[in-house]
């Protein structure tokens, strides 16, 4: 069969759905109601991001919360509320966001980027407990694609160190850890409302947490150095303003009500990819040999007894809910990453590369991060593709469409 890209017919040629969905009545009356009051910013007596962040914290399991202009200043001020600063250390995983680390930056303190785990390329534990040194202040898991971290020997991680944990959640919302939501596992969570993300009003972020004072720390960091009881004049130490608006909140409010509707219908969709995937041939091609793999790193995955050439990379220990935000995929069988990432697109499903190792990156080196060997991550980036959250919106049977192209590009 002819490749799209070389003059042939695509596998798809629909649209896949667009992100972020419509609006729905729900937030439309309430986006109307926030901008007809006048009161859109968060300190003029509305109600919307009071709301918000009540509702959010009780899906984390804690008492509080503090909506935030992004997440990456949610990560900042979580720091700094926990008293991360100039001297520390913190440890972020190897293969996320680059905000992860640059949020330890913008607090001052130096990140250290620590190994995944091979198989579900979540923050390591013993990676972790390689990298801790007398100045490691904090850790970072991610809740990597919508997957929990898993975070209890994380958590043990941490207690036997005295360090605090932050969980970055941006990619999240919803998801569970052996029946407990994430975000409310360490010291503080927090969420994102980044407009690629599982709810989405543009920008935005959320931070939640269990210790009253921890939650009044955090709160005077985003608040301009007042205190919850204060003098509206009076600030005590240094903050910055780092407050959600009125309007935002009020597109993010209703979304909870369908969030976990969204989410069972991403994993209809991811599973309905399992099952596709486990059709795909090995390519004529391939030798039955597996990518040369760095030592520690995943070893090939087999359907039955054959190998299968592409697989779901799988869900942390302790997984009992993944939200899906991103679905990624492990190749293993070798391949041009580029002709790869351009054949697909043209075949109407288009991948993304997934991250680059984080300490390969110049604006972390220069700045002095410290990188730990993480030849997990550096698979990873290798041999690792992602499935975007609009294709996951489909219905089930897009997920044919998925391994019919990949099934047709690798046997080019």
């Amino acid at each position: 069969m002819t490749l799209a890209v070389n003059g042939g017919t695509p596998v798809r040629t629909a649209p896949w759905p667009s992100w972020p969905p419509p609006l729905n009545e729900a937030q439309r009356e309430l986006v109307t109601a926030v901008l007809e009051s006048g009161r859109w910013g968060a300190t003029q007596g509305g109600s919307a991001c009071a709301d918000l962040t009540a509702a959010f914290a009780r899906r984390s399991g804690v008492p509080y919360g503090i909506a935030v202009g992004n997440a990456t200043l949610g990560l900042f001020a979580a720091l700094r509320g926990l008293g991360v600063g100039p001297g520390d250390e913190v440890i972020v995983p190897a293969y996320t966001f680059v905000a992860t680390a640059t949020a330890v930056l913008l607090a001052g303190a130096t990140p250290v980027i620590a190994d995944v785990d091979p198989v579900d390329l979540h923050l390591s534990a013993s990676a972790t407990e390689a990298a801790v040194t007398p100045r490691t202040a904090a850790i970072i898991p991610v809740h990597l694609a919508g997957s929990p971290a898993d975070m209890d020997a994380l958590n043990a991680v941490a207690a036997r160190h005295g360090l605090a944990v932050v969980e970055d959640a941006a990619q999240a919302h919803g998801a569970t850890y052996r029946g407990r939501p994430i975000g409310g596992l360490g010291d503080a969570g927090v969420y994102s409302f980044q407009s690629s993300k599982a709810m989405t009003a543009g920008e935005g972020g959320l931070i939640v947490c269990r210790d009253q004072a921890v939650h009044a720390a955090i709160w005077s960091v985003c608040n301009l150095g007042r205190t919850l009881d204060g003098a509206w004049y009076g600030h005590p130490s240094v903050g910055w303003n780092l407050r959600l608006t009125e309007i935002q909140a009020a597109l993010l409010l209703p979304w909870l009500d369908r969030l976990d509707e969204e989410i069972d219908h991403r994993n209809a969709f991811a599973a309905a990819v399992e099952r596709e995937l486990a059709s795909i041939p090995m390519p004529a091609s391939h030798d039955g040999t597996a990518l040369p793999r760095s030592p520690g790193t995943v070893a090939p995955a087999t359907v039955g007894t054959t190998m299968a050439p592409v697989t779901l990379v799988p869900q942390p220990p302790g997984t009992t809910r993944d939200s899906r935000h991103l679905l990624m995929l492990r190749l293993h069988v070798p391949f041009d990453r580029s002709f790869l990432l351009t054949a697909m697109e043209a075949e109407g499903v288009p991948l993304d590369g997934g991250y680059p190792p984080l300490g390969t990156m110049p604006a972390l080196t220069e700045a002095d991060a410290r990188a730990e060997p993480c030849p997990a991550a550096e698979a990873a980036s290798r041999e690792v593709l992602w499935v975007r959250q609009p294709m996951l919106m489909d219905s089930p049977a897009g997920a044919a469409h998925i391994a019919e192209a990949l099934a047709k590009v690798l046997a080019a």
